[in-house]
C-alpha cells in the first residue's frame, strides 16, 4: 500500500515523445499519480519528479529521446527522473547511463511507477532498471488521455504487434498483441463522454487486430462504441489495410459517429518491397481498400504512411512506389526515411540505399503529399462543416477540424471551445494551412 501522504503536494513534470498511444498513457500514469498527492507542475515552477515516456521507432527518435531527457534534467534539476516508454524498454542500459536518471520503467512496468516511487531511494538506486523481456509482455494496461488544450480524447483500445515486419522493432518494445474488453473500452468512452469530452481517437499500436485477448473483433468494438451518447466523433487511428473490412468501412459510412477519416499504412507502393518488408498485403488490396472508401465516401480523409529508403529498394521500385501513389486518391502522404534498427530482419537485405538518395526520394514524395492535400482542401472551399472547435489560441486565431480533417482557423472566440459548429468552408489562410470560414 502507497501511502498518499508521502507525495502530498509533490510537482510532477510529464513529457511525451511518439505515437498517440504513448500520449493516452502518459495521461494514465498521471491521473494514478494526481490520486497519490502529485499535482502536475506549473510554468515557472520546478518539478521533483519527472516522467519521460519515450519512442524508439526510428534512430532519430531515439536520438530526440537522449536529448530530451537531458534537456528535462537540466530544467528540473534535483527531480526524481523516471524514463519509460518504447526507448527504455530496447534500451535500458543507454538510458540508464545518461546524467540524471533515476529509474528506467520497461513497458509492463509503467503503470507501476508508484510501487517504485515508494520504495526508499539511495544513491545506490540511481539509474536503477526494471525492463521486462518481450515474451512476458502480457497484460493490457488501459488509459485514456485527458484533454487539456485539446478536445480530443486518446483511448487505447490495443496493444502489441505480432507481425514482426522486416524493419519493426515495434513487437520488441510492446510485446504481443492484446486488448481491453469491449465493456471496459465501452464504459471509458461514457467517462470521457460524462466529462465533457467530443471525440476520441482509437488509439493502439496494430487496432484492427483488436480481440485476440478477449475473442471479440474490431467491428463489433466500434459498433458498441458508436452507441455511446454524448459522444459526438469518434476517429480510427492507424489501421493495417488487410485489417480495414469492407464490413467496417461500410458501418462507417453509416454510423452515426464515426468520421470519413481513414489513416492506412502502405509503407511502399511495390509489391516487391511489400515483400521484402513482410508486409501481409499487395498493392491491389490496398488500391481496393482506397477504392471502396472513395465510392462511399467521396469526401473521406485518406491519409497513407509511406517507408523511403528501406533495404532492397532500387531506383526502379522506387518509381514504382512514386507512380502508384501518383495515381491513388488519397489525401496526405506521411513520409519516414528509413532507419536501419538493430536486431530486425531486414539487416540481412544486402541492398543499401545512401542518406542522400534517401533524402532526394523523400522529398518527391512529400510533394506530391503537398499537391495532394492542397487539392482535397480546395474541393471544399464553399462547402459546409461541421467543426469541432479546440482551445489552443495562437496568434489571435483559434482552430478546429471538420470530421473529414479538414484544418479550420477563425478568429479567438472562447464561446466555441469545444463546440461543434456548422459553418461555410470560404477560403485559405494567409499561409494556407487551414481554410477560413
Amino acid at each position: 500500500m502507497i501511502d498518499s501522504a508521502v507525495f502530498e503536494d509533490k510537482k510532477v513534470a510529464y513529457y511525451t515523445l511518439g505515437c498517440k498511444l504513448n500520449f493516452a498513457e502518459t495521461s494514465a500514469i498521471g491521473k494514478l499519480l494526481l490520486k497519490h498527492g502529485f499535482r502536475k507542475v506549473r510554468n515557472g515552477e520546478q518539478a521533483d519528479l519527472c516522467v519521460i515516456n519515450t519512442c524508439s521507432v526510428t534512430e532519430l527518435a531515439d536520438k530526440k529521446c537522449r536529448q530530451a531527457i537531458r534537456r528535462i534534467n537540466k530544467q528540473h534539476p534535483g527531480a526524481f527522473t523516471v524514463v519509460t516508454g518504447c526507448y527504455a524498454q530496447l534500451k535500458p542500459d543507454d538510458v540508464a547511463s545518461i546524467e540524471g536518471v533515476d529509474l528506467v520503467l520497461g513497458a509492463e512496468y509503467k503503470l507501476d511507477i508508484l510501487q517504485y516511487l515508494g520504495l526508499k531511494q539511495n544513491e545506490e538506486d540511481k539509474g536503477r532498471v526494471v525492463v521486462s523481456k518481450t515474451n512476458q509482455i502480457k497484460t493490457f494496461a488501459p488509459s485514456c488521455s485527458v484533454a487539456e488544450d485539446r478536445t480530443r480524447h486518446f483511448l487505447k483500445v490495443q496493444d502489441g504487434c505480432d507481425y514482426f515486419c522486416t524493419y519493426c522493432t515495434i513487437p520488441f518494445a510492446r510485446g504481443r498483441s492484446r486488448n481491453g474488453s469491449i465493456e471496459s473500452l465501452v464504459k471509458q468512452a461514457e467517462a470521457v463522454a460524462a466529462s465533457g469530452g467530443k471525440e476520441i481517437i482509437l488509439t493502439g499500436v496494430n487496432i484492427g487486430d483488436f480481440g485476440k485477448s478477449t475473442r471479440e473483433s474490431f467491428i463489433d468494438l466500434i459498433k458498441a462504441l458508436d452507441e455511446v451518447d454524448g459522444i459526438e466523433r469518434y476517429r480510427i487511428s492507424s489501421i493495417e489495410p488487410n485489417l480495414i473490412t469492407d464490413e467496417a468501412i461500410d458501418f462507417v459510412a453509416g454510423s452515426k459517429r464515426f468520421a470519413p477519416h481513414f489513416h492506412i499504412p502502405l509503407q511502399s507502393g511495390c509489391d516487391a518491397v511489400l515483400k521484402l518488408m513482410h508486409r501481409r498485403y499487395d498493392t491491389a488490396l490496398f488500391r481496393h481498400k482506397v477504392e471502396k472508401i472513395k465510392q462511399i465516401m467521396p469526401h473521406a480523409f485518406i491519409g497513407v504512411d509511406v517507408i523511403v529508403g528501406t533495404r532492397g529498394e532500387t531506383d526502379d521500385y522506387f518509381e514504382e512506389t512514386k507512380h502508384f501513389l501518383e495515381n491513388l486518391d488519397v489525401s496526405q502522404l506521411h513520409v519516414f526515411s528509413y532507419s536501419e534498427r538493430p536486431g530486425t530482419q531486414a539487416l540481412k537485405i544486402d541492398y543499401v540505399v545512401e542518406p542522400q538518395v534517401k533524402h532526394s526520394r523523400s522529398q518527391q514524395l512529400l510533394d506530391i503529399s503537398e499537391r495532394k492535400l492542397h487539392l482535397f482542401y480546395e474541393k471544399h472551399i464553399g462547402c459546409k462543416a461541421r467543426v469541432l472547435f479546440e482551445q489552443t489560441k495562437r496568434g489571435g486565431a483559434m482552430h478546429g477540424f471538420t470530421e473529414n480533417y479538414i484544418k479550420v482557423e477563425c478568429p479567438y472566440d472562447k464561446t466555441l471551445v469545444n463546440v461543434t459548429k456548422e459553418v461555410l468552408l470560404s477560403d485559405w489562410n494567409s499561409n494556407k494551412t487551414a481554410l477560413t470560414i
